[in-house]
């Protein structure tokens, strides 16, 4: 399975995960597979609000699973169109929110969880 973790800063597992999807500027993927460990940078953050392409973020990359700390409804919309699940951070680094991932104990975010701009989320 391939985990994308939003981040603005790649400092491997220890990466901090990022609090808004869109702004971040990359995404760290981690296939638990292989242990390989990618980075992607964010191909869509100038983007105005609500106008986030969240697939053109991901530079059209196949992910299973995001984990972020707030997300747009609209990029959580068009990401489980796509068929990627999104789930929120409860940890602050990337090695703590797999190890609570693999552990099926991440909630998945739901329109009602999304942030209603880039500096306010509701979760």
């Amino acid at each position: 399975m391939k985990i994308c973790f939003p981040v603005q800063k790649d400092e491997g597992l220890d990466s901090k995960v990022f609090n808004h999807f869109g702004s971040a500027s990359m995404f760290l993927v981690i296939d638990t597979e292989t242990d390989e460990v990618s980075v992607i940078n964010n191909k869509d953050m100038h983007h105005m609000h609500g106008a986030c392409n969240p697939i053109k973020a991901l530079d059209g990359q196949k992910v299973d699973a995001i984990v972020v700390g707030g997300i747009g409804a609209g990029a959580l919309s068009k990401l489980n169109q796509a068929g990627i699940r999104v789930y929120q951070a409860k940890a602050s680094t990337v090695k703590d929110n797999i190890a609570v991932f693999m552990v099926h104990s991440l909630p998945e975010f739901m329109i009602q969880n999304c942030c209603s701009s880039h500096a306010v989320c509701r979760h």
